[in-house]
């Protein structure tokens, strides 16, 4: 006897395109997109929509799983004046405790994430003198735990520094060897006062390992223009083209026109992928313009209840909220083009989620009663379901089809 054709079948989907489809689920990934009235094969299981709106999994390009205290009671925040002092800030919190990771907060952050919609994410892991490489192998395990339901890339994250903490460049080493997928830098000039010589570690680190790198840059002014112009020339002498990242470049925010056109050029044509998490005050870059400019731009959400950030907010749907009410996005077409900063780039510049809604792609999706993507946005919807790897996560009360 011939079994069905799909394992899953999601009936009356509406695309983010607004068409109407049947979508087919089997083995984890999307089968096939039927339009209304066409003939369909046997299902294994359906589900009917009703209307309802499908999107790809969304991404979080840009996390810090490590960090996150939302398993523990309040903690008053500090508000420390650098990145210096907050650096030296969180290393006196852990000093003081050794709770694990997922009890922290890790675990409750995964899970507010998948109800938002993310099923795939890129967090960073501190390495430095007081984590050494015990957070890597906490938020190791943790990958393999939820593999099922949600992509996590991990980045080895030198917080301290890599000049100005010593024992860091040889843990990086080894964090790589342990199974980390990039690594990470921080500030050249303003946190190791070497621009050269912390960016060479980094780039040869890589090189080393055969992975990809993803920098935060906070430094501003000319100093984090420099330091991005070098990261460019860099990346391309290495051959790294579509496997970095620069996270924050809040330098950019500092650019005049003619300049900013010239660096996005750079990283347009070097391959190099910017993170943001829109933040607040007069540092954000000018993310719209930079997409214009051929940037590949992609959102995060950051620090979400640590030591640096007190907020919060662990969405991308309200994260492109934040981005639109920033930038003053008020039409359909420019609301809805912010999907493609919590799916399609992820997926094209990272690897990162499937980025759409077709055929051979990982069936992550996460389905939102709405009309359409800008009412998702606007409104700041919670997904009714959420699909991973072609399982369902989490169900508000979607029904079976008849």
């Amino acid at each position: 006897m011939t079994g069905p054709a799909c394992d899953l079948r999601l009936l009356r989907a509406t695309l983010a395109d607004g068409r109407s489809a049947a979508i087919d689920v089997t083995g984890g990934r999307i089968a096939a997109l039927h339009p209304p009235g066409a003939p369909m094969p046997g299902a294994g299981r359906v589900i009917d929509l009703a209307g309802a709106l499908v999107l790809p999994g969304l991404a979080d390009a840009h996390v810090h799983l490590d960090k996150c205290l939302l398993g523990l009671g309040w903690r008053p925040h500090r508000a420390q004046p650098s990145v210096l002092a907050r650096i030296e800030d969180e290393k006196a919190f852990r000093r003081g405790g050794r709770t694990p990771l997922a009890e922290q907060g890790a675990v409750a952050l995964l899970e507010r994430m998948l109800r938002g919609g993310t099923t795939s994410l890129r967090t960073h892991v501190d390495i430095d003198d007081v984590t050494g490489l015990d957070h890597l192998a906490q938020i190791l395990d943790l990958r393999a735990q939820w593999s099922g339901r949600v992509q996590i890339q991990i980045v080895a994250f030198p917080q301290s520094g890599i000049l100005r903490c010593p024992p860091v460049a040889g843990y990086l080493d080894e964090a790589l060897r342990m199974g980390a997928d990039l690594v990470g830098g921080l500030d050249p000039v303003g946190i190791d006062g070497d621009r050269d010589g912390s960016l060479g570690t980094v780039f040869a680190l890589a090189e080393r390992h055969g992975r990809g790198i993803d920098i935060h840059l906070h430094d501003g002014g000319e100093a984090g223009l420099g330091e991005i112009e070098s990261i460019i020339a860099r990346t391309r002498a290495a051959g790294l083209g579509g496997r970095v990242a620069i996270s924050h470049a809040f330098a950019l925010a500092d650019a005049d026109d003619l300049r900013l056109g010239r660096v996005a050029e750079s990283l347009a044509g070097a391959g190099i992928t910017l993170v943001s998490s829109v933040p607040g005050g007069r540092r954000c870059p000018p993310l719209p313009r930079l997409r214009d400019l051929g940037v590949a731009v992609c959102l995060g959400t950051d620090n979400v209840r640590d030591c640096w950030n007190p907020s919060s907010v662990t969405g991308m749907v309200e994260r492109a909220m934040l981005a639109a009410h920033r930038f003053d996005l008020r039409g359909d077409g420019e609301i809805a083009g912010l999907l493609d900063t919590i799916a399609g780039v992820p997926a094209r510049a990272l690897g990162l989620g499937p980025g759409a809604v077709a055929p051979g792609l990982r069936a992550d999706l996460a389905v939102f009663e709405a009309a359409c993507l800008p009412e998702v946005i606007v409104e700041r919807c919670r997904p009714s379901l959420v699909m991973a790897r072609g399982a369902v996560v989490l169900d508000r009360g979607v029904s079976p089809a008849a």
